[in-house]
């Protein structure tokens, strides 16, 4: 198996960046549109265990759009031969000081394109080891 492949880094890295604007400009189509549309798709949010696309659906749709902004850091994309790869970031927000949220994607390639199966996030006290 080939690990990091160039043209499939590159692929995954554009759709990670669509998500990342997507999410913290609450464009809900494009979130849903990245999200495999699959019963088996599944999302660990901060407080919520979400199965299936039709449930990430409906968490996207009825959640605030207000502070979703946030820097990333630390990201890091690999991917494993040509059609699947794992995005996983840390993120800061204002108004969480001292806290550092974590999320980790799996994305594989289908028919129409890159998508989520599997989400997770999460939010910890940050580290002091690895204050930002």
């Amino acid at each position: 198996m080939q690990v990091d492949l160039p043209d499939v880094l590159a692929e995954v890295t554009e759709q990670f960046a669509r998500y990342e604007k997507a999410l913290v400009a609450n464009d809900v189509a494009v979130l849903d549109e990245l999200f495999r549309d699959d019963a088996r798709t599944l999302r660990y949010g901060i407080g919520e265990n979400l199965y299936g696309y039709d449930a990430i659906t409906a968490f996207r749709a009825a959640r605030s759009p207000v502070g979703l902004m946030r820097r990333t850091a630390q990201t890091v994309i690999t991917s494993y031969g040509r059609d699947t790869a794992v995005a996983s970031t840390l993120f800061y927000r204002d108004s969480l000081p001292g806290r550092v949220g974590r999320q980790m994607q799996t994305w594989v390639r289908f028919p129409e394109g890159w998508r989520i199966v599997a989400a997770h996030v999460s939010i910890i006290d940050e580290p002091p080891d690895q204050k930002t």
